[in-house]
């Protein structure tokens, strides 16, 4: 099923700091796929098991392709200590996953076959806008939900000066 347009211009409604995971992985020998090909499954993996459990943080996510070899996703978590909490869970596959490349590096086994890496934000409020054109909620907005643009300022300019509610009492 596809997810149907939202007319006219939108932006995220998100509110606070923003916390962003883009986590991937490069395949740097096609024919080693027994070293690649489980990598390329536990990302799925691990998006199930967090979207079952909605209290662990996981706020939306999107699989992209950067090229045949390099795959990634976009996540868009609750908190950076939410991020954390799960990444260190030793009850969730994340744990697990580690552990094995963990072991099969310290044996040798991996012999760069496959490239792994993350990159983790913390973006605060004020350093980031968004602008949707005729498009279903996506990325950001996904995650944190669609306003009309008007709400928070129809140029990117505006967009950026917003300040949630909690953010203009913090300032007080």
């Amino acid at each position: 099923m596809f997810a149907k347009p939202v007319p006219g211009h939108t932006t995220a409604a998100a509110e606070g700091d923003v916390v962003v995971l883009l986590i991937g992985m490069r395949i740097n020998h096609f024919w080693a796929v027994h070293h690649w090909l489980p990598v390329l499954l536990a990302m799925p993996r691990m998006l199930r098991e967090l979207q079952k459990d909605k209290s662990r943080g996981l706020l939306g996510h999107v699989l992209l392709t950067a090229s045949p070899r390099t795959y990634y996703v976009v996540q868009y978590w609750e908190s950076k200590e939410k991020l954390y909490s799960y990444a260190h869970s030793p009850d969730m596959f994340h744990h697990k996953a580690w552990a094995i490349i963990n072991r099969q590096e310290r044996a040798g086994k991996l012999r760069q076959h496959v490239g792994r890496w993350h990159e983790a934000y913390v973006v605060p409020e004020g350093s980031y806008e968004s602008i949707y054109a005729d498009m279903p909620a996506f990325g950001l907005a996904a995650a944190h939900g669609v306003l009309p643009l008007e709400k928070r300022g129809r140029r990117a300019e505006d967009r950026f000066r917003y300040r949630s509610a909690g953010a203009v009492e913090e300032a007080r």
